[in-house]
């Protein structure tokens, strides 16, 4: 069921409209309008429904909404936050204002962001929660709920609790249903898994998303060089990082840089921006089909019915080369591909390709045949046929190259692939009818 818009002019009917409605339900209407209203609407918020709002929206449109309200509301706001979000949202302003909001944080919250901002961009140490419940190994049942009650509120998750020795350094892992399941006399050393995974402060964020989600665990603890605790990623940051990674290598399969804010926060100028640098690239690239047409000019003038057929085959090439290339950045994003299979994947490739050109070139032949001889039929099954092995292997050697010299896969993926098979096709093309025509 669609949700009606929020008034637009009406103060008081937008003001009960509000109070009637959740949070997310507010937070959606507020990130598809404009900065300027969406201030106006969030300045009618109860303190309450403000925060849990807040909290809510993106990175991109907090910092748009902070620039709109009293700084005093901002402080509040901003004070609220989790060290890990206030970081996020940090990376998203000018240097100069946040340094003016940390000076207007608690001494504790100054201290917590400014640790996780020192960490790398894109690193565990960024994303981590460095607020959490640490038991020991000799703490009784009921000793380690009470220090759970004590100081799970402020911590962003309390069901994994890390388990450490007197000098911090992680020993184990306990859950919290295992624990309150547990009689009251027994010790955290009983049940506390010593195989837990950990990960290194500086460790990869996409990395650590992915062993969250191939564990399925709510959390993940995170350690310095020396093995101690220093926080928690958690499952909810773990699926923002996914969903960035998967924003980014979508908007770079389709050949544009990820504008790295939602649509409607992005200027014309940011929309057009993100798009112009790889049309100018492809353009360049396209060059090459331009020049294998040149070349073969005196063959399209003696069977003038060749050009019928290129749109069909540098569009099967290309649509193979994209489909090949998308699989495998897919499956490289997933760690199912790995460093050491660029052979077997590419020879697996080759196989699919070399079966659906076949599958394609049978299908055609007939109806090539009814209309320009057994001769042409002849030229454009066995150029499909080899189109469609060719793009598949060059869609998947291009990603898998790409990540040995440091590249993002999905920067040579569709696209460029697409290019380069057009080219490659017609070249395999002209050569096919010049030795079956005889021309």
């Amino acid at each position: 069921m669609t949700e009606t818009p929020l008034p637009v002019n009406d103060l008081r009917e937008l003001r009960q409209d509000l109070s009637q409605r959740d949070a997310l339900k507010i937070a959606d209407e507020l990130a598809r309008r404009e900065p300027a209203n969406r201030a106006k609407v969030f300045r009618l918020l109860s303190k309450e429904q403000a925060l849990a709002v807040f909290l809510l929206l993106d990175a991109a449109h907090q910092e748009e909404l902070l620039g709109g309200l009293r700084d005093e509301q901002v402080r509040r706001l901003v004070e609220e936050l989790d060290p890990d979000d206030r970081a996020r949202l940090f990376d998203e302003m000018p240097a100069t204002v946040v340094r003016k909001l940390l000076a207007g944080l608690s001494p504790r919250e100054r201290h917590l962001t400014a640790m996780l901002l020192g960490y790398p961009e894109e690193s565990a140490g960024r994303i981590m929660s460095p607020k959490f419940v640490r038991l020991v190994p000799t703490m009784t049942a009921t000793e380690a709920l009470a220090r759970v009650r004590r100081r799970g509120e402020e911590a962003e998750t309390i069901y994994a609790l890390p388990v450490t020795d007197d000098e911090l350094r992680l020993v184990g892992i306990v859950e919290l249903r295992d624990l309150i399941l547990l009689e009251p006399e027994r010790t955290v050393a009983e049940i506390m898994r010593t195989d837990t995974h950990a990960v290194r402060v500086d460790e990869d964020q996409e990395k650590v998303a992915r062993l969250i989600q191939a564990l399925d665990v709510l959390a993940l603890p995170v350690v310095d060089s020396e093995g101690r605790l220093v926080g928690m990623v958690t499952v909810d940051d773990a699926m923002d990082v996914l969903r960035d990674e998967q924003e980014e290598d979508l908007a770079r399969t389709g050949a544009a840089e990820p504008l790295g804010r939602p649509y409607f926060s992005a200027s014309i100028f940011d929309l057009a921006r993100s798009r112009a640098l790889w049309l100018l690239m492809l353009s360049v690239a396209a060059i090459l089909t331009v020049n294998v047409l040149s070349a073969f000019e005196p063959v399209l003038e003696t069977v003038v019915t060749l050009a019928l057929f290129i749109p069909l085959l540098i569009g099967t090439g290309g649509n193979a080369g994209a489909q090949s290339a998308t699989t495998v950045v897919r499956s490289m994003a997933v760690n199912e591909i790995r460093a050491g299979d660029i052979l077997r994947v590419v020879l697996r490739e080759g196989r699919v390709g070399l079966l659906l050109g076949a599958m394609l070139g049978v299908l055609s032949l007939t109806p090539v045949w009814l209309f320009g001889g057994p001769e042409l039929a002849l030229v454009i099954s066995l150029t499909l046929v080899t189109v469609c092995t060719l793009a598949s292997l060059v869609g998947s050697l291009m990603p898998l190259l790409a990540r040995q010299v440091g590249v993002d896969p999905a920067v040579v993926s569709a696209p460029f692939v697409t290019t380069i098979v057009d080219a490659t096709g017609l070249l395999v093309y002209f050569l096919i009818a010049r030795a079956v025509l005889g021309i």
